[in-house]
């Protein structure tokens, strides 16, 4: 049966219209919006779904979804320490941060910043007993005072340190304050009220005084560039507190209250005022110029801490390496376990057992807990380096000074010792670099180092080309010097060639 052309012609147009207007499966499609936070944060602001630990919830997670929706998109979490989300942002890692984020002025300098979301409170924290006694900042004159490194509350005790005599303490994490605090170590955390109260949820054993100490706003942030997305996300925003869906979100994480409504409505009435805009950017160089005294001192604190670990390493290194050549094998089985105990497990679980774990036998100040555990790792293998040394002298020479009738003593302070010293020396140098370094693992005990120092003024600044060369140059200061003092005496003390 033959077809009329103009049959064919309609049903040609008809299936080049219905291709037309089917859409193919990604075709259109607005990417996703990829969002940075950090779910080591925990609830309520990003935390892992326990019912399913591949997704995450919480506020934040929300507010994710209300602006990645209000721009026509979904949402994609990214996961990156808290620290880092500013300066992933700036590489391109994402599109936008969003995890507890404070307003500070540094931020609005480097980013397009969005309304402030949630206004908290700043408040201390003291043990019960001192519930009276420290009721303010004014009233921790030459007293610890804990809080998270990089936030407003560390500021806040910066500027304390200087006006109140207030002695800031500066963590990596909001868990470990307020243990310290339980414990003894502090005598007061500044943190916001959120994590305040958490944290007293989760383990108590403190107070939480009702008098701020100043207060503070989480946003969102996008990069520089992207001003217009920015201005659409306050749009959301501002919607968001307008017809009660941002109240409905921080009631059902127990963050809602009657501070909260008021600030809505002094933002909604506000609209376009928001706060930080139009602040001058400040200088980078002249910032750094206020942190190299800070730098220094923190290179100090890390060379004079340096010099006792490795002190300590070779006095109990010597020992060790003593016992295993010299000792019977009842005193030889121990030192070996204890150096293949300490080698075999990181150095940071070994500073985190010295500090923590045996706070309830012993409660070591910070520095001298870093001191031992630095001290304590580097002597196994300080012992390793005297052993293999001291094992390396010819046999011969050995038996020949028995013969002389030379005590094992003599043998070994006229003959071992000095050319084992030869042989030691070079590694004995490495080791003492490698432990300079290794000092910055120390900050994780609240001992304000060098590299702790440049990731704050890092943090400060937002950036860190300026602070990592000025770290750097610092290390190579300390380093040089020594490495060089290393190679003028090995060719001292070079064994004569025939």
């Amino acid at each position: 049966m033959k077809i009329p052309a103009s049959v064919c012609r309609l049903l040609v147009v008809t299936v080049l219209a219905v291709v037309a207007s089917t859409e193919l499966p990604g075709q259109n499609a607005a990417p996703p919006l990829r969002w940075g936070g950090d779910a080591e944060g925990g609830a309520p602001f990003v935390e892992a779904d326990p019912s399913d630990p591949s997704r995450v919830r919480g506020f934040d997670v929300e507010i994710a979804r209300m602006i990645a929706h209000g721009l026509g998109r979904e949402p994609q979490f990214v996961q990156v320490a808290w620290a880092s989300i500013e300066q992933s942002l700036e590489r391109g890692d994402f599109d936008l941060g969003l995890s507890g984020l404070e307003d500070r002025p540094a931020l609005r300098e480097r980013h397009s910043v969005t309304i402030p979301y949630f206004e908290f409170r700043e408040v201390l924290a003291v043990r019960p007993a001192d519930r009276d006694r420290y009721r303010r900042l004014g009233d921790l004159r030459g007293k610890r005072v804990g809080t998270l490194g990089g936030t407003t509350a560390y500021a806040m005790l910066l500027d304390a340190r200087d006006s109140l005599g207030v002695i800031p303490v500066s963590y990596d994490d909001d868990v470990h304050p307020y243990e310290d605090l339980v414990a003894g170590r502090l005598d007061a955390v500044l943190l916001d009220n959120i994590i305040a109260e958490r944290s007293l949820r989760r383990s108590g054993g403190f107070v939480i005084q009702p008098e701020a100490a100043g207060v503070g706003h989480y946003v969102a942030v996008f990069p520089l560039a992207e001003s217009a997305r920015r201005d659409s996300a306050n749009v959301i925003l501002r919607a968001a507190m307008r017809d009660g869906s941002l109240e409905k979100v921080f009631s059902e994480w127990n963050v809602w209250d009657e501070s909260q409504a008021a600030y809505f409505a002094r933002v909604l009435a506000a609209n376009e005022n928001e706060p930080g805009k139009g602040l001058a950017k400040s200088n980078a160089l002249a910032s750094a110029q206020t942190y190299v005294p800070a730098l220094l001192r923190a290179a100090g604190v890390t060379l004079v801490l340096s010099i006792l670990a490795m002190t300590l390493a070779v006095i109990v290194g010597l020992g060790v390496a003593a016992g295993r050549v010299y000792g019977s094998r009842v005193i030889r089985a121990p030192l070996t376990a204890y150096v293949e105990v300490v080698r075999g497990t990181p150095v940071l679980l070994q500073l985190f057992v010295i500090y923590y774990g045996l706070a309830g036998v012993v409660r070591l100040p910070a520095f001298a807990a870093a001191v031992l555990g630095l001290g304590l790792n580097y002597a196994a293998y300080e012992s390793e380096i005297y052993r293999a040394a001291l094992e390396a002298i010819a046999r011969g020479q050995l038996e020949a000074a028995r013969t002389l009738g030379l005590s094992e003593l003599q043998i070994l302070r006229l003959v071992r010792g000095p050319q084992a010293l030869r042989l030691a020396l070079a590694p004995m140098t490495n080791d003492f670099v490698a432990l300079l370094k290794d000092s910055s693992l120390v900050s994780v005990l609240t001992v304000m180092e060098l590299t702790k120092q440049t990731q704050v003024f890092a943090t400060n600044l937002g950036s860190w080309v300026i602070p990592g060369s000025l770290c750097a140059a610092l290390y190579l200061a300390m380093s040089l010097p020594l490495s060089s003092l290393a190679r003028r005496l090995e060719e001292k003390w070079k064994a004569p060639t025939a």
